[in-house]
């Protein structure tokens, strides 16, 4: 189930993409934020659909682009895509029809968003309004929303991640939420290397799907990013672990935790740096099985492209993430 290189340390936010297993990194724009929130929030205004919504829908669609070889990746403002034929209608001539009235005449989805008549597929703001367009017609609360996305995607996962992407816009009331931190505190006693990839025999023949960070039992473990928990409780070969999702569509994977820090529960948000529990030896058994090998924190990274969900190296972003840190602490 369930890439990027230090640019420089000037650096404050970036997107990360992924191939298979090549590493890919891309630097916004400064500005990149400020112009999306403004697109959001005037078809908003419009439509009623509430922008946090809107930015999760265009996240999600910017993290498949990015992660998807059957798709071109997003060079305009916003990521949304919509293939020709479903812009244009199935059943029209001209797949790059702009005509908003032929558009609707073959049931298209494309619209005149910006007033300039023209339904045009390389225009961000029409895009950003023919997608809210659309689900306006199921309804602009909740549970009309998601039966929209899921009528549009087909897919629990797509509304889930969604889902998740507007509960965090909403919270922090801002775009950039790419802040990392190391898993646990750079003063603590720790030592990692890169083992992702190498054989595991308990439970069955078996690749190790993350990096082991040995540390002593009970040295804090941390959100490495904003996200919210998607799964918390006890595996019997991670056991006690949790599972946080972020708006990169990465899940984030802890385990062989001694506990979960008081109050920790699925659907909560988390930022970088919260503390989710501690360091542990729990696992490889029935629920409470501990000490089969040393204390540490087994963390693993998954990136989900839309239609499936696969597992990728954590120890460059560790690196880059606890380089970082320093330099911000040096700074302080």
């Amino acid at each position: 189930m369930r890439v990027a290189l230090f640019i420089g340390t000037f650096l404050l936010c970036f997107t990360t993409a992924f191939s298979g297993n090549k590493v890919n990194a891309k630097e916004p724009n400064p500005n990149v934020y400020q112009e999306r929130m403004r697109l959001y929030e005037k078809v908003e205004a419009v439509t009623q659909i509430p922008w946090y919504y809107l930015a999760a829908i265009d996240q999600y669609e910017r993290n498949i682009r990015l992660v998807r070889r059957d798709l071109p990746k997003p060079d305009g403002t916003l990521g949304i895509y919509f293939r020709p034929e479903v812009w244009a209608g199935p059943a029209n001539p001209n797949p790059f029809e702009e005509n908003p009235a032929i558009i609707q005449f073959f049931n298209g989805i494309g619209v005149d968003g910006n007033g300039d008549g023209k339904a045009s597929l390389k225009d961000d703001e029409d895009k950003l309004y023919a997608i809210a367009n659309y689900l306006l017609s199921y309804g602009i609360d909740h549970d009309n929303i998601k039966i929209g996305l899921w009528n549009y995607y087909k897919r629990d996962r797509t509304v889930g991640s969604i889902a998740i992407y507007a509960k965090l816009y909403r919270h922090f009331g801002r775009l950039d939420l790419d802040k990392r931190v190391f898993p646990v505190p750079l003063r603590s006693n720790h030592s990692y290397r890169s083992t992702w990839g190498d054989k595991r025999g308990w439970g069955g023949r078996r690749i190790h799907e993350g990096t082991d960070i040995f540390a002593g039992y009970g040295v804090p473990v941390r959100a490495t990013c904003y996200g919210v928990v998607e799964i918390k409780g006890w595996n019997k070969f991670g056991g006690w672990r949790i599972g946080i999702r972020d708006i990169n569509n990465t899940y984030h994977y802890f385990a062989h935790l001694s506990g979960f820090a008081k109050d920790i529960q699925v659907g909560q948000i988390v930022e970088p740096g919260m503390v989710i529990g501690g360091v542990g030896s729990s696992g490889y058994g029935p629920p409470g099985t501990s000490g089969k090998f040393p204390p540490h924190l087994h963390y693993g990274m998954y990136k989900d492209n839309g239609k499936t969900e696969w597992s990728f190296d954590p120890y460059p972003h560790l690196a880059r993430w606890k380089q970082i840190e320093r330099i911000e602490m040096r700074r302080k």
